[in-house]
């Protein structure tokens, strides 16, 4: 088989790089930006993602970087506590749940695919203008790069469109697909160097939509030396109209969000003074794109998030790009003389898996736990978490959102 093309740097592209080299198949990357830079905030890898990452031999580098999160906890916006389940190794699992800064995600990545693959596998100012397929293969022609000068053409047997929430290959798919839906919620994200909360390894979700949801969890441990972890914060509240654009660098002002949780401060943590001690804050409406009825045509196919974009609930997006990253791979390593088909099994597995993720996503991630109490208490404090919501309840909540996302604890133990 020639060489697998694929159009995009990021962690789908580079995990697929990975995993085109494990099964012996050629590849190279191209990706649209002259350098690298560290870019976003926090990022969960869930076990079943942390599972793919492991068979690459990177668990142990992800480890160094980010923290195995070991706890869900729930609160309402007035501190207190509604439901605690563990996570991870803590809950059973064979792999962890690691919570890291997306840089670091990138950068173990990335080192890996140039030091197995060569550092030519991956070429950056390569922004890409159209792909053509003939019976043989691909050809991807590139816009001038840096200098103006115009990159060769590069030929490969199929191409992967990898590149994100602006894929070029998805608007070629379909040139009229229109606007991404808002969901009616806008979002600020952050990072905040602070002492440990709760288990020092908590994802903690706190509050709901119509006054304001935080989801808190940290990404790097002991950043100054001191004992502070790097904490990673989602602020998601109910809005009539967004005002940024589909940009997930596009700096906030964390003063937006102070008036939301002025009063959020508990024994377990002082909120606004921990916003404000935040060294990024970015600003991103809540949109998707509705699922999309293929994926692949000839030698040409999508994954990640542009094949898939979904609203940054449940902790989920990076793992589905890793899923869909190994399917592709097997598939294309199964179909060694007809990337045609293997494009079109490909699809037949991960296009259902991840639009129901996509859908599920906006209705009941795990958060709807919050949404429960907040409607059967009419936002009010309770006396006894029981009398309002049991524990049952709470557990088919997040037990059903693992099955539909493909990582709950009897599924992955039989996959294994």
């Amino acid at each position: 088989m020639e060489g697998i093309l694929v159009i995009g740097g990021g962690i789908g592209g580079l995990t697929l790089a990975l995993c085109l080299h494990r099964n012996g198949i050629p590849c190279r990357v191209v990706e649209a930006v002259a350098e690298v830079r560290p870019l976003g905030v926090g990022v969960n890898i869930l076990p079943h993602a942390a599972a793919e990452l492991a068979r690459l031999g990177l668990q142990d580098e992800l480890l160094r970087h980010g923290v195995q999160t070991d706890e869900a906890n729930f609160f309402n916006r007035f501190g207190q506590l509604i439901h605690r389940e563990p996570l991870g190794r803590a809950a059973g699992y064979d792999h962890p749940q690691v919570s890291l800064h997306r840089a670091d995600l990138h950068g173990v990545l990335l080192a890996a695919v140039q030091e197995r693959l060569g550092e030519e596998a991956v070429l950056f100012d390569r922004r890409v203008a159209r792909v053509e397929q003939d019976e043989d293969g691909v050809t991807i022609h590139f816009t001038p790069g840096r200098g103006g000068v115009t990159p060769e053409p590069l030929r490969g047997s199929a191409a992967i469109g990898a590149d994100g929430i602006h894929s070029v290959l998805r608007r070629h798919f379909y040139p009229n697909e229109g606007e991404p839906k808002y969901t009616g919620y806008n979002m600020w994200r952050g990072v905040a160097r602070w002492t440990p909360i709760l288990t020092g390894a908590s994802m903690t979700r706190a509050g709901w939509l119509k006054t304001g949801k935080m989801v808190i969890y940290p990404i790097r441990q002991d950043v100054d030396g001191e004992g502070r972890p790097l904490i990673n914060w989602v602020f998601e509240v109910e809005t009539e109209k967004h005002r940024s654009r589909r940009d997930w660098s596009r700096p906030g002002d964390v003063e937006d969000v102070i008036p939301y949780v002025r009063d959020w401060v508990f024994d377990w943590l002082d909120l606004p003074s921990m916003l404000r001690a935040s060294d990024v804050v970015l600003e991103f409406p809540m949109v998707d794109q509705d699922p999309l009825p293929r994926w692949s045509f000839g030698r040409l196919t999508l994954l990640g998030d542009a094949a898939h974009p979904m609203v940054p609930r449940g902790s989920n997006g990076a793992g589905q790009s890793i899923l869909d990253a190994r399917c592709l791979a097997d598939k294309l390593a199964q179909h060694a003389d007809d990337p045609e088909t293997a494009l079109k099994a490909y699809e037949a597995i991960r296009l259902p898996a991840t639009t129901q993720v996509v859908l599920t996503n906006r209705k009941t991630p795990p958060d709807a736990i919050l949404g429960e109490v907040y409607a059967r208490t009419g936002d009010r404090p309770f006396a006894r978490i029981e009398d309002v919501m049991s524990r049952e309840e709470m557990l088919a909540i997040t037990g059903g959102y693992k099955r539909v996302a493909g990582y709950d604890l009897d599924t992955l133990k039989a996959r294994a």
